[in-house]
């Protein structure tokens, strides 16, 4: 977080009602910002309104002024129905990455920036950027653990140049202790995790209600053999073990394949040579910063948020088909999961697997 105050520079912070988002308003104004807040509705649910009193109790905390902006019908459209045609593609999207790309670094930026006239956003990630020979450069965050660069590989260079992430430099631990110190009412709120909208509902309770179960059969690949039924393929992911609600086997079953138009759901042992692959493919990547010769550019590659980054090699085949070569084959890549490309700590870019 290397932005000069050459007067004093107007911030809005994404306020969500976390530890992350409060300690950024914290950083901001010890760094001599002026703060504004503003809590994004995206989703009608007691989740939200209790956020919205935490934030109300933080900005109180702080002497800083809340804005409450609705976006619930943009995220319904640009986020959610997305998310839903997906599912029913046999895909298995990221609505973090959707919601990133579509809301808080496209609409968020809009408004604080055009409507509020403010010089900046800021939010809690844990990403870093840097600026050299008239570019913007997103990188890792300090805490490996929390680095969430990967949600973000889409941003664009005019919309880097805007945002602040001050919590780039720190491990989350800190932030933890540094809320205690300060006596915050939500110094010790665990992390939110899994998806927004679904929040503590189970996820097949609600997205049938959003899409037609169509039942069918579970073959395991071994001997060909009917083990199950499933409820609907959109429910189910490569690589899945959990509540595949089989017969009682002597080996766990693990999520091989998806046949859409026989709806049927393969399953297979682990150590099947069936959930490795040393290659997939995408339809279109997008770089943060161009890359001058990208046709067998060498870097690294995570396949999902929190895996080891593992070598690889961009091939481009054709203007729509981009194939990635992996040094050593890994388990579960997931259609519809992004691939998000490596060098060193800088995230280049990335896009939407296919196989």
């Amino acid at each position: 977080m290397k932005k000069k105050i050459t007067k004093i520079n107007k911030v809005i912070v994404g306020l969500s009602g976390g530890i992350d988002s409060t300690i950024t308003i914290w950083i901001l104004k010890k760094l001599g910002y002026k703060v504004k807040c503003v809590f994004i509705k995206c989703w009608e649910s007691k989740n939200c309104k209790n956020d919205i009193k935490e934030c109300k109790k933080i900005c109180k905390i702080f002497k800083v002024k809340l804005i409450k902006i609705n976006l619930s019908y943009e995220y319904w459209n640009k986020v959610f129905l997305v998310f839903i045609k997906k599912l029913k593609n046999n895909q298995t999207p990221n609505p973090d990455i959707i919601c990133n790309k579509e809301i808080k670094f496209k609409l968020f930026i809009y408004f604080s920036l055009k409507i509020l006239k403010y010089d900046f956003i800021s939010t809690g990630h844990y990403v870093n950027t840097k600026y050299k020979k008239k570019k913007n450069y997103l990188l890792k965050g300090k805490d490996k653990k929390k680095d969430q660069s990967y949600f973000l590989y889409n941003i664009k260079q005019k919309q880097l140049s805007k945002c602040i992430f001050p919590l780039g430099n720190y491990k989350k631990k800190n932030i933890r202790k540094i809320a205690i110190n300060l006596k915050l009412p939500n110094a010790l709120k665990k992390d939110s995790v899994g998806i927004c909208f679904i929040g503590k509902k189970k996820f097949n309770k609600f997205i049938i209600k959003f899409i037609k179960k169509k039942k069918g059969k579970i073959i395991q690949l071994e001997n060909k053999k009917k083990i199950g039924k499933h409820k609907g393929l959109f429910l189910y992911t490569i690589g899945q073990r959990k509540n595949l609600r089989l017969k009682k086997n002597k080996y766990p079953l693990y999520v091989a394949k998806k046949k859409k138009k026989k709806n049927i759901l393969i399953v297979c042992k682990k150590k099947n040579k069936i959930l490795y692959k040393n290659y997939f493919y995408l339809k279109k990547i997008y770089l943060i910063n161009k890359i001058k010769k990208l046709n067998n550019f060498k870097c690294k590659v995570k396949t999902r948020y929190q895996q080891k980054s593992i070598k690889c090699k961009i091939i481009i085949i054709k203007k729509k088909k981009i194939k990635i070569k992996l040094k050593k084959k890994i388990f579960a890549i997931t259609p519809g999961q992004s691939a998000v490309f490596y060098k060193k700590n800088i995230c280049l870019g990335g896009g939407i697997i296919k196989l």
